[in-house]
């Protein structure tokens, strides 16, 4: 029997069995498909060499007027601004003590401190400033207590502890005296969803929806951030609480303030909303889910809240002004929105609706495009142009002026292993160098996200894969993607071949496997004697780069596959042009096989063409 060459449609197929699934791919890690084949994905390095705290859920990039290039990262603990590398804390201050409201005790022998501090409204884990104290008498000097501490344990709502760097002696008597300010940073955030009210689940019996408190943590909320350059500043929200205005020409030294805390913001200035976005036709703020004219403190969340044009301290309506308000009709609270380029699109918890600018005097309206769409996450939505993606509940979906679920060929796969519990960690992300749109998601047995699942729109395939992210920001200010690490370190996507997680660099484990095939449907058993490899190693920065193609042969679709053999593929040349093993000779016999692609060493990056394999009928036994 002449050779076979094995040529498989594009994407992953998991709808069907493997058997049925004939002629496809079945499994994938770390694999992408360009111009219908599969390819290794690129590397990742270390963006920067200095980590976070906390875990990101938000990156934001933008330039200042003066070519300086900022990345927000807004994370559980802090809200930071890169740049060069740094990582600078622009966090913002919830409030500020009187001088000698805030007093030490501390006891000998142990690096426990106590703060008193009446009413101090702090959950244990915030960050809080000590400026103004003097020496306690011994080893916990002024040096020691000046500085930033996070908070260890709340004993009551008038005192908690802190952890010094050293241990207080007999001399630490005294109580920092009376000059010591506490700046206490806003309450922090959950990590990991935690169901129901409780003692441990956030800010415990601080608030409920509605209350307007901008500090609130309820008990299930993960936390997110959302944010928005107004010009070269920047404009932040905490997911159902403040909003915050950072000043770029105050400096990086400099941490945001509350928006309406800026000179000049008007008295009916949001101070809570669900999310932020500066509509970049009209230059608007918009606030979703915020608080209303005449109610500011008490959230609605079903209302949107729109500044004067370029203006984000002018709120009250006017007749000299854009400002103004709509309130959705259509569900209980509003998710996220999405900026494209012709309109907003906004979802809620059963809707989903398109907001665009009118001009004066209505200023904005809002239509309902659907009520039969379902969204998994605030992250989920991710805009190319004038198309929107996003994951549902159990389904994906795509919007181009009208919404339809996206067919999804691993739909089961995704959905049939998932923790639902986390999934607001759920986010989109496009890699728009190969048409990917990617959603990270936790796998059922992680609290964490540690999975993968990309559409392709320009193929209109789907892969999968595993990885930590919790964060990711397309290209664009910056030369590649870059996302953020379960590690809190920032990492440069698409970049060499290896994985810059480690020091140092690591192998990145990739595979792709076929689905089965067969002669006459099966009836025959087939053997193998010799497969002809086409494969390169373009990128590769071995200087032997390896992958291995694994034959694998069983007798029924439902069976262990019973024989393998693995042929070893060597690039033997580079110059004129790239050569590899000529053919590997190989021993396989059953009624169906299936190919398995796979490397696992250091600098190797690789994409399959169409290998051919020396087929033939061995009977009916």
């Amino acid at each position: 029997m002449p050779l076979a060459k094995l040529q498989f449609k594009p994407g992953i197929v998991r709808e069907t069995t493997s058997y049925t699934n004939e002629g496809g791919w079945y499994d994938c890690d770390k694999v992408r498909f360009r111009y219908g084949l599969p390819e290794k994905i690129g590397g990742w390095e270390k963006y920067a060499t200095t980590q976070y705290l906390g875990s990101a859920r938000l990156l934001h990039a933008w330039n200042a007027l003066d070519g300086s290039k900022y990345l927000g990262v807004g994370t559980n603990l802090k809200f930071y601004i890169e740049e060069g590398g740094g990582y600078n804390d622009v966090t913002p201050i919830r409030s500020t003590t009187a001088a000698g409201d805030v007093t030490f005790a501390a006891v000998d022998g142990s690096t426990t401190i106590t703060v008193s501090d009446t009413a101090h409204g702090a959950v244990e884990g915030d960050f809080v400033t000590f400026s103004g104290a003097v020496s306690l008498g011994g080893q916990i000097t002024a040096p020691v207590l000046n500085q930033e501490y996070q908070i260890t344990t709340i004993i009551d709502d008038d005192s908690y502890t802190i952890t010094s760097a050293v241990a207080a002696d007999s001399s630490d008597t005294g109580n920092g005296g009376s000059s010591t300010v506490g700046a206490y940073q806003i309450n922090i955030g959950l990590d990991t969803v935690v169901g129901g009210p409780g003692w441990g689940a956030g800010t415990w019996g601080r608030g409920t929806w509605g209350s307007g408190s901008s500090n609130l943590v309820t008990s299930d909320i993960l936390r997110l951030w959302s944010a928005d350059n107004f010009g070269e500043d920047l404009i932040m929200n905490v997911r159902d609480g403040g909003l915050y205005y950072w000043d770029e020409s105050n400096g990086l030294g400099t941490r945001a303030v509350a928006l309406a805390d800026r000179p000049g913001a008007d008295a009916n200035t949001p101070t809570i909303a669900r999310k932020v976005l500066i509509s970049d036709r009209d230059r608007h703020v918009i606030a979703f889910g915020a608080d209303g004219v005449g109610s500011i403190g008490t959230q609605d969340p079903l209302l949107i809240r729109f500044s004067d044009q370029e203006d984000a301290l002018t709120w009250t309506p006017s007749a000299t002004n854009t400002a103004g308000d709509l309130r959705l009709s259509s569900g209980s609270k509003i998710v996220t929105a999405v900026e494209t380029r012709q309109q907003i699109l906004v979802w809620t918890d059963v809707s989903l609706s398109a907001m665009q600018y009118l001009g004066p005097p209505f200023t904005f309206g809002i239509g309902l495009i659907s009520e039969n769409t379902t969204i998994i996450s605030p992250n989920s939505p991710v805009a190319v142009d004038d198309t929107v993606f996003w994951m549902g509940a159990e389904e994906f979906y795509v919007y181009a002026g009208g919404v339809q679920k996206l067919p999804c060929t691993v739909r089961q796969y995704v959905f049939g292993d998932f923790n639902f519990d986390q999934k607001d960690k759920v986010f989109g992300a496009v890699n728009s160098s190969f048409g990917d749109v990617w959603w990270f998601y936790p796998s059922a047995a992680s609290d964490n996200i540690d999975r993968y699942v990309v559409y392709n729109y320009e193929q209109k395939i789907w892969y999968y894969g595993s990885m930590a992210r919790t964060a990711w920001i397309d290209r664009g200010i910056n030369q590649y993607p870059i996302a953020a690490g379960t590690d809190n370190y920032l990492y440069s996507h698409e970049l060499g071949c290896c994985d810059g997680s480690t020091d140092p660099l690591s192998p990145i484990e990739a595979y792709i496997e076929s689905s089965q095939l067969d002669i006459q449907d099966g009836n025959n058993f087939t053997f193998i004697r010799r497969i002809l490899p086409d494969i390169t190693f373009d990128g590769s920065t071995a200087t032997d780069p390896t992958a291995n193609m694994i034959l694998k042969a069983r007798n029924f679709p439902g069976g262990n596959y019973l024989q393998t053999d693995t042929a070893v593929v060597d690039r033997t040349a580079v110059l004129p042009v790239e050569q590899f093993t000529d053919q590997v000779h190989v021993r396989l016999r059953g009624r169906s096989f299936a190919l398995r692609v796979e490397s696992d060493e250091l600098g190797v990056s690789w994409r399959l063409g169409s290998p051919r394999v020396d087929i033939r009928q061995d009977g009916r036994r």
